[in-house]
């Protein structure tokens, strides 16, 4: 009779000394751990791995803007080459003690996001790999929210001029923004803004939610921030380009429900991505959005926007 393994030991890193025995798991966010630990985005505290001998068989962490609590959890992995139900039991020992001690008692579990190849589900390996992660967070209670595209347009790409529809100005202020974001937030396709309204927010609050926790946090000029305007002034939607802590970045584009279908969101796209490709030294763009939205989506195709990669969310609702 064959002996049972044993249970892992689960602890945090003691420090950056320790980043080589956390990554002997890898992950794609691999090189962003060294930078993100000095900068304050990680704690060690927040980044837990299950050990049985020297051996990684799981490992956790979650990310911060700031450092003063985790607000996303965005590492889970698991040893592979391990049978189950050895792999899932491993990193559901690791998940459950982890989150006890990193996440305030009372508080809810930040969401958990992983990035997946684009064709993820035909490559058995790895869809084996993707669904063993998923199959542990539903086992906790968490799930899922939305899978998403992300994209990126690269320098060279032609970006095409403006046909004159529309002119652009910069966004006057918090109020001037927050007008056009309530009606697109009314009619939103996007799986986290329909969340905020579910969870009994009107669309106004929703929309200063996403201004105050996320668009006004970046540091670059809010003159890059667009309205698009009929010749006679009426507004018709905004883009807000950014740079996030790694890259150049549409945070966020919207058309008003009243100007819906006529073609504007490839003109609003355009303009964005004009005015990040005019910056120094930037050789890609990034974008994301979510799967069941199909309108975005073909227009970020139209402008030359790759489909490098997907990503999903999952979410606890207690």
């Amino acid at each position: 009779m064959l002996d049972a393994p044993l249970e892992p030991t689960v602890r945090p890193i003691s420090g950056p000394e320790e980043l080589d025995l956390f990554c002997r798991l890898s992950y794609v966010l691999d090189n962003e751990l060294a930078d993100d630990l000095a900068s304050g985005r990680r704690r060690p505290e927040w980044m837990w791995v299950a050990l049985r001998g020297d051996r990684v068989v799981a490992r956790i962490a979650w990310w911060s803007k700031d450092g003063k609590e985790p607000l996303f959890l965005d590492f889970f992995d698991l040893d592979d080459t391990l049978p189950e139900p050895e792999r899932g039991e491993a990193g559901l020992r690791l998940l459950e003690a982890a989150t006890a001690a990193v996440v305030p008692a009372g508080s809810p579990r930040p969401e958990y996001g992983r990035y997946v190849p684009p064709d993820w589900r035909e490559d058995p390996a790895v869809r084996d790999a993707v669904e063993a992660r998923i199959r542990v967070m539903e086992r906790t209670g968490a799930r899922m929210l939305v899978e998403r595209l992300r994209l990126e347009w690269r320098a060279g790409t032609p970006v095409p001029a403006g046909s004159g529809r529309l002119r652009f100005r910069p966004v006057a202020g918090r109020e001037d923004l927050l007008a056009l974001m309530t009606p697109v937030m009314e009619g939103t396709l996007d799986a986290h803004g329909q969340q905020d309204l579910t969870s009994g927010l009107s669309a106004r609050e929703a929309a200063e939610k996403h201004y105050d926790e996320e668009l006004a946090l970046y540091s670059t000029p809010q003159e890059w921030w667009r309205v698009a305007e009929l010749p006679d002034g009426e507004p018709v939607g905004f883009v807000i380009p950014a740079r996030n802590s790694y890259n150049p970045i549409i945070a966020y584009i919207g058309v008003v429900p009243a100007q819906r279908g006529h073609g504007y969101i490839d003109e609003i796209l355009a303009e964005g991505t004009r005015v990040l490709a005019g910056q120094e030294g930037v050789e890609r763009i990034r974008a994301a959005t979510d799967l069941g939205n199909v309108p975005m989506a073909k227009s970020f195709a139209r402008l030359g926007y790759v489909n490098f990669e997907r990503a999903f969310d999952m979410v606890w609702d207690d």
